[in-house]
């Protein structure tokens, strides 16, 4: 078995061929699927996706990239965090790539999110990048260890996933790890704790060789699974056997739901 632990499957690229994407799923042995939340806008998308499908969870949340967004507060996020299927809160985080400027309303709107999955009770889905060492002492600062969650799509540095780990972080891996160019990654997927990973796919996006540069979807996943047990030297099944078991460990709602 294995988990899909982040994926965009609202998005119409994917929605549009749902029949095919899960006989896909079927075929590589991938049973469940957690669908992102990227804006309120398209949540009902993926609440849909989710409550259309047994093994489809759902999560809540404003990705940072979207800076023209409606002010999101901590009621609104625990509101319709109240849904059985939705498990997470999220993705929310820091991306300093691809916005410059003045980004002190996306470390507002991180806080927001942490506070909700608190006062929520559920984990939280967080993205960074370029924005490390400001994300992690928001996540101090807020005390996102009462709640824990999932670093997603990975690509920082050990210290760092160390750092999120003590904070009562998973650390999750993408196809990025399978690119032939990402050598200090594959370090770090050779280094995180077993227990304390998981694999996504991200899709449509950052599909894993051998079809990089393709739409990507929740079957692959399987291929990101495969790189971490080359790397690590250890048996594939080993691999699914435990992001399956830390998928719901860390997301007590979708176990109460399996």
């Amino acid at each position: 078995m294995l988990v899909d632990s982040h994926c965009h499957i609202n998005f119409p690229e994917l929605a549009n061929n749902m029949d095919a994407l899960r006989l896909s799923m079927t075929e590589n042995s991938v049973d469940y699927a957690l669908c992102v939340s990227v804006t309120l806008q398209d949540f009902p998308q993926v609440l849909n996706v989710a409550e259309s499908y047994p093994n489809f969870f759902a999560s809540v949340g404003v990705h940072p990239d979207y800076e023209d967004m409606p002010l999101v507060t901590v009621d609104e996020l625990v509101h319709l965090a109240q849904h059985p299927k939705v498990i997470a809160i999220g993705e929310t985080g820091l991306d300093y790539f691809r916005l410059t400027g003045d980004l002190e309303w996306q470390r507002e709107r991180f806080r927001t999110h942490i506070r909700a999955a608190i006062q929520a009770q559920k984990p939280l889905i967080i993205h960074t990048r370029s924005a490390a060492e400001d994300t992690l002492r928001i996540m101090q600062e807020e005390q996102v260890e009462q709640i824990g969650g999932v670093m997603h799509c990975f690509t920082e540095s050990l210290d760092v996933a160390e750092r999120a780990i003590d904070l009562g972080f998973y650390i999750s891996f993408s196809g990025i790890v399978t690119f032939k160019n990402a050598l200090a990654l594959k370090d770090v997927a050779k280094h995180v704790p077993l227990d304390r990973m998981l694999v996504e796919t991200d899709s449509p996006y950052l599909a894993p060789m051998p079809f990089r540069g393709k739409m990507n979807q929740p079957a692959y996943v399987k291929y990101v699974a495969e790189e971490i047990a080359k790397l690590r030297g250890i048996a594939f099944e080993d691999v699914a056997k435990a992001t399956s078991e830390n998928f719901f460990q860390l997301f007590k709602a979708a176990k109460q739901l399996n």
